[in-house]
């Protein structure tokens, strides 16, 4: 409604995305997951959408960090010290979000969490959101922003 008054320029089906990410919203019941992914679907809808990469991505490791602490936490431990024999095991969720986020996907891959393709492309979210959450020159469109939220929709909300 809003691009037919001309107050909105953001494609329909890149605001589908937001629509889609909405439906997701219902069945996240832990409060701090939600308010990154409503954050994210708002800069999405306003047309932020470096802002909107970075705080998918946030709502995204929040959810796997969630699902590794309730699921997986001796596992994770174990393949982190066998990787990196300074890890002081992870006792929290917070915990884990000591390990810089990129080795953090390569632990849970190595676990069989995620699959390789699934990390690989996780990894290329990781790389727009260092892009966007960083002061450059890097451009990103409702586009781009549309592809980085669906391919987290898919692959992280849907799934964990």
């Amino acid at each position: 409604h809003l691009r037919e008054l001309g107050v909105s320029t953001i494609s329909p089906a890149a605001m589908q995305v937001a629509v889609d990410l909405r439906k997701y919203l219902t069945d996240i019941t832990d409060g701090q997951t939600r308010d990154f992914v409503e954050e994210a679907i708002k800069c999405h809808e306003v047309e932020l959408y470096r802002s909107a990469i970075v705080m998918s991505w946030l709502g995204a490791v929040d959810v796997l960090q969630k699902h590794i602490y309730q699921n997986h936490l001796i596992a994770f431990n174990v393949e982190a010290k066998r990787v990196n024999s300074k890890w002081k095991p992870a006792k929290s969720q917070d915990d884990i979000g000591k390990m810089g986020e990129s080795d953090f996907l390569d632990r849970i891959e190595a676990l069989s969490i995620i699959g390789k393709n699934v990390k690989a492309q996780l990894k290329a979210c990781l790389d727009l959101r260092n892009g966007c959450g960083h002061p450059n020159t890097l451009k990103v469109s409702v586009n781009k922003s549309a592809a980085h939220i669906e391919t987290l929709l898919q692959n992280v909300f849907e799934k964990f």
